[in-house]
């Protein structure tokens, strides 16, 4: 039996866990009938933590203790604020992961510590450690770390063959990817990568915001900007049309109730058509079809030869995209795998070759940006010491090692610092340095000592960096994620009591599917307890709906949430089953 490896897609707006069993792949339930984790996370009026739909339930009324779209922070140092306290994004996210984790424990009913997870192909080597560091933090050893597209490869072809080229066209909520993929005799292999760390669906609905306040301060003359609470209810009701949009022609941005002035209360209705929908968006449509072209180009092909588009990520449903991709392109996109799950099936398939099940497909990467130092060399005319050096070129199929050697370029010179970048432009200083060293000690040895830098990018996107001296062996290295790391030692463990802290200590903090007993789930006491803060959230986002519910779903939804008041004192299965009730129903009212 091979040990458990699950997949998982982190996502900006959801997340899932993937595993393979007896050569199947399963996206692991994380509900009844549900497959996708909100990847929002919260905590509730008694201090508990909510991750998922409980936390989605709750941001709309209390925003300032939720935080969303945690995957756009990744790699930064600035904290995130909740609940009147400071957390790094590592954490947040691996509250995400945590429940992940927990989910597929319970769900399989044995102990899950390693995992595949997947990144934008465009994350740069801060966020891919960020990224890392959160798994750590989540309780999983992370076995390796593959690109979004790259995983949503490996699901198409687990289930088509012949020799073909693709372009996968990654849009999801916070992140676009688009990669050029070679698909050959059970070979992926990623010819070329581009993206944007900051564009997807999220921007959408920024748009759809923007023309409701548009509205609200054209009709009422006030600006919600200036209410948290208003902009909050606003952003879900721009998912909810947004949804509707790829549809339907119409749809309308309502919210009975948003805010008061002057004593009376202010209600926001107002139609937005597909046709202004897609010239808001417009503009960030155009960005990705220009990232296509230039990951065409990285390729050495022409739009010519491309066989097929693969269309990931949930931002892909819009008809806008799809139209642009076919009129771009001269065929139509597949989407036949759910966009929505693609990745975390590739990200399974990948870990059951780690874990040592029989897979036909072999995983080629690239990676997305180049490496290199700084040199002395003629630039504009002129001497300049920053000139950048490339060592690592972009679409380098990974793992590389590489090699240059460099002189000193003073007599007796005994130190040399060495700056390590990432990016595209020939003067280092514009580009991102993510790392420095200095080998000192050099032998007293007139100027044109030479030394030899090794530049080495590993599966998961790692960068080391060693240089030696030639002539005597000297060396010192560095290894990047080390040099940008926000958690080492002491502070990982640090951050993963914290977030066991929150957890309660729960081995799994979800109730267990079919294939668990009992006594593998968490403690009744601890569940039950999480259970009533669900349905309290649940409770007030049906309440929520009703203002605005026709007179029959009215009626269904008092009756449902009646129901689950009516249990909220009884057995945690009745409580469970009514909120599931509940759950559905402002489901299908909600979208």
């Amino acid at each position: 039996m091979t040990e458990i490896i699950v997949g998982i897609d982190l996502g900006t707006t959801n997340s899932e866990v993937a595993i393979v069993r007896q050569g199947r792949v399963e996206v692991i339930p994380v509900a009844p009938g549900v497959r996708i984790l909100p990847s929002l996370v919260g905590v509730a009026d008694d201090g508990s933590l909510l991750v998922g739909e409980a936390a989605r339930n709750q941001y709309a009324l209390h925003p300032e203790r939720s935080v969303r779209s945690i995957k756009r922070r990744m790699g930064e140092f600035t904290p995130v604020q909740m609940a009147g306290k400071d957390y790094s994004p590592q954490e947040i996210s691996a509250m995400i992961l945590r429940r992940l984790r927990d989910i597929a424990e319970a769900h399989l009913g044995q102990p899950v510590g390693k995992a595949v997870i997947t990144v934008p192909a465009y994350f740069s080597d801060a966020q891919r450690q960020a990224t890392r560091e959160a798994g750590e933090i989540a309780g999983l050893e992370v076995v390796r770390i593959i690109n979004e597209p790259t995983a949503a490869a490996l699901a198409y072809e687990s289930c088509h063959h012949g020799a073909r080229k693709a372009l996968v066209y990654d849009l999801g909520g916070g992140t676009f990817d688009v990669s050029v993929v070679n698909l050959e005799s059970d070979v992926v292999e990623v010819l070329a990568s581009h993206g944007n760390n900051h564009l997807g669906g999220d921007d959408f609905d920024q748009k759809l915001i923007a023309f409701a306040t548009d509205h609200l301060r054209e009709r009422h003359d006030i600006d919600v900007g200036q209410h948290p609470l208003a902009m909050a209810r606003l952003q879900h009701a721009a998912e909810a049309a947004k949804i509707i949009l790829s549809s339907e022609p119409y749809a309308t941005l309502s919210e009975e109730y948003l805010l008061e002035k002057d004593g009376v209360p202010i209600h926001l209705s107002v139609e937005v058509s597909r046709n202004e929908y897609e010239e808001m968006i417009e503009p960030y449509i155009a960005e990705t079809l220009d990232a296509v072209h230039i990951a065409l180009s990285g390729a050495g092909l022409t739009v010519a030869d491309i066989n097929e588009i693969l269309l990931v990520g949930g931002a892909t449903r819009t008809p806008l995209i799809q139209r642009r991709l076919e009129q771009e392109l001269g065929m139509q996109p597949r989407a036949e795998v759910d966009p929505d799950l693609c990745v975390a099936m590739g990200a399974a398939i990948q870990a059951a070759v780690i874990a040592g099940d029989q897979a036909p497909t072999v995983l080629i990467d690239v990676t997305p940006y180049t490496f290199g130092t700084s040199a002395l060399e003629y630039f504009n005319g002129q001497m300049y010491p920053f000139c950048f050096v490339p060592l690592i070129r972009k679409n380098t199929p990974i793992p590389v090692s590489k090699s240059e050697g460099f002189c000193t370029i003073f007599d007796g010179q005994s130190k040399v610092d060495i700056h390590v970048y990432q990016g595209e432009d020939p003067d280092a200083l514009n580009n991102i340095e993510i790392g420095r060293f200095t080998i000192e000690g050099l032998r007293d040895a007139p100027a044109g000592n030479p030394l030899v830098t090794t530049f080495s990018l590993d599966v998961n996107g790692i960068l080391q960096v060693t240089s030696r001296e030639k002539e005597t062996g000297l060396v010192h290295s560095i290894t990047i994620d080390n040099a940008i790391s926000r958690f080492t030692g002491d502070k990982l463990a640090e951050a993963r009591e914290r977030i066991d802290g929150l957890f309660g200590g729960q081995e799994d903090a979800v109730q267990p599917s079919s294939g668990a007993t009992s006594a593998e789930a968490s403690s009744p006491t601890d569940d039950g307890r999480r259970l009533r803060v669900e349905a309290g959230a649940l409770i007030e986002k049906a309440e929520r709906l009703l203002a605005k519910a026709g007179t029959e779903d009215a009626e269904d939804l008092v009756n449902g949430i009646e129901a689950v008041k009516d249990r909220t004192d009884g057995s945690d299965t009745d409580l469970k089953a009514a909120m599931d009730a509940l759950a559905d129903l402002l489901y299908y009212l909600d979208v």
